[in-house]
């Protein structure tokens, strides 16, 4: 399956585009500049009823789209 195959079964499933869903999750403050990528993911499951892959594909089209990019602190070990 494609991936905008998986976006269209996400589109019947919610009847929302990932354009929709990406304006939902900014008015319910989930997505912020430091909004974890899992935290997203989760909130997209309980509000839309979504499973993990289509969730993940929601945001994985934020991304694609440039309206979400995760942010990562890079530790380093001290040796």
């Amino acid at each position: 399956m494609t991936f905008e195959a998986y976006i269209r079964n996400i589109e019947a499933k919610t009847g929302k585009t990932p354009r929709e869903l990406h304006s939902f999750a900014r008015a319910a403050g989930v997505l912020h500049e430091s909004a974890k990528a899992m935290e997203i993911v989760a909130w997209l499951k309980s509000t839309f009823g979504l499973g993990h892959g289509h969730a993940m594909a929601v945001l994985e089209s934020f991304k694609r789209q440039g309206w979400w990019s995760q942010s990562k602190t890079v530790t380093r070990k001290r040796t």
